[in-house]
């Protein structure tokens, strides 16, 4: 092949969507819930909306698979994970078990900056309620918790909230009703309130009343199965 042409395949390639972005709109179109779960991700369909080859689509799902936003089924394919009501039950179960003692922790290491980052973390969560940004809220919602758990300063609970946050955002995005996110702003402006106030055992107790209410404001229920036109929802 001339050099011209191998030129302008490169080209082709370097224009290619991104594992990274194409695993980013899958799991926006999830949250958004233009994508119901148990739906079928074709790798025919995804290939042609986001015009790109058979094995970045593969790596993508492989991607999304190793958190938990996609199934992979031997000799069947891909779906939008379709989290059970135990299993959602569990996590929550998992969360009241640890986010209590995390938000303590918080409470009594916090310094004045990490009072700072929060103050301006709950002014972009409110700016995002205000706007209906609903995928954003979701996002900066869950981060409020990673935040105190940072801030706990123990990198085992970090771990294990991220994972628990990012399982919770695709609960609440698959379940959650279109204008609810992972948590109200009175919630978190009630738990940073006991964070000035260094009242550890308020942050821990109003760290479980507020779990409880995500909770609560579940739709668990049988999954969509109707099929989604992939390529009319990720084309632009």
């Amino acid at each position: 092949m001339s050099s011209v042409g191998n030129a302008a395949e490169q080209e082709i390639r370097d224009e290619e969507l991104g594992e990274e972005e194409i695993v980013e709109r899958i799991f926006e179109a999830i949250i958004d819930q233009r994508l119901p779960p148990g739906t079928k991700l074709s790798e025919a369909s995804l290939c042609e909306a986001f015009g790109v080859g058979r094995m970045r689509i593969r790596q993508s799902l492989l991607l999304l698979a190793s958190r938990e936003v996609v199934e992979l089924l031997p000799n069947r394919g891909a779906f939008v994970a379709s989290p059970s009501a135990e299993q959602a039950r569990e996590v929550f179960e998992a969360r009241l078990m640890i986010e209590p003692n995390v938000a303590r922790l918080a409470a009594e290491r916090a310094t004045d900056n990490d009072l700072k980052t929060l103050e301006r973390h709950l002014q972009l969560e409110h700016e995002a309620h205000r706007s209906n940004k609903r995928r954003e809220s979701i996002r900066l919602s869950g981060h409020f918790h990673v935040l105190l758990a940072e801030i706990a300063d123990n990198a085992v609970a970090l771990r294990m909230v991220k994972e628990l946050v990012t399982r919770t955002s695709l609960i609440i995005g698959i379940f959650g009703s279109p204008g609810v996110s992972n948590c109200r702003d009175e919630d978190h402006d009630e738990i940073f309130d006991a964070f000035r106030t260094r009242d550890c055992d308020a942050a821990s107790s109003l760290m479980s009343k507020h779990l409880r209410h995500i909770q609560e404001h579940l739709e668990l229920g049988a999954a969509d199965e109707s099929a989604s036109d992939l390529v009319a929802i990720f084309r632009k």
